[in-house]
């Protein structure tokens, strides 16, 4: 609303301080969140490098075991040894909060690894070899689930981050100066007014004078 399309008068300029005034809190506030998701932003960013360079080291483990394990027993033992598989892992995808937004929380519901009673194949008819990829498969999961939730943090803090420097923005630039603009325009119009009323008063006091 223009402040030319506001009434002047004492009320109003009193809902005008009082706007002002809480539009300015709500700007601080505002900055301070902002600052603190850039923080939590740089330290959930650094977390994702190290996670990138353990899902990269522990893929490299990956395949380095399994390739090892199908040179020497073959396709089909392994094959065999991974159908045999009898566990079945679960992950829970929940939320947490942080500076009043939510991410997500991705946790498993134990585990990764599987102990030898329930991987389907007995130690004595398989070699180390596919149990060494079997582990090494199952570390790598276990990296990608962390990873998982850490990235989606990330993305989720950034975005965050965006919304929030455009209110901060909006009101910096945009309400605030307008309020105030607004408070100018009625002050003025006041200051006005009771010049013309206090003229107005004169004039009416000269002709009195002048009458008697």
């Amino acid at each position: 609303m223009s402040a030319h399309e506001i009434t002047p008068n004492r009320s109003v300029l009193l809902d005008l301080k009082r706007r002002i005034k809480l539009t300015k809190g709500g700007h601080k506030i505002l900055k301070m969140k902002r600052d603190g998701l850039i923080i939590e932003f740089f330290e959930t960013l650094e977390k994702a490098r190290q996670m990138r360079a353990g899902v990269s080291s522990d893929y490299a483990a990956a395949i380095g075991k399994i390739a090892i394990a199908r040179a020497v027993e073959g396709d089909i033992s392994v094959k065999s040894a991974a159908y045999a598989l009898q566990a079945d892992h679960q992950v829970i995808v929940g939320s947490k909060n942080i500076m009043g937004m939510k991410v997500p929380k991705v946790e498993a519901t134990g585990s990764m690894h599987t102990d030898i009673a329930h991987k389907g194949y007995g130690v004595i008819s398989t070699s180390a070899y596919i149990e060494e990829a079997s582990v090494a498969f199952e570390k790598l999961l276990e990296t990608l689930i962390r990873a998982a939730e850490v990235e989606t943090t990330m993305k989720k803090l950034l975005d965050e981050i965006e919304r929030t420097k455009r209110r901060v923005n909006a009101l910096e630039f945009k309400i605030i100066p307008d309020l105030r603009e607004a408070e100018r325009f009625v002050k003025f119009s006041l200051e006005e007014m009771e010049r013309e009323n206090t003229t107005r008063l004169k004039h009416q006091k000269k002709k009195g004078e002048a009458a008697e």
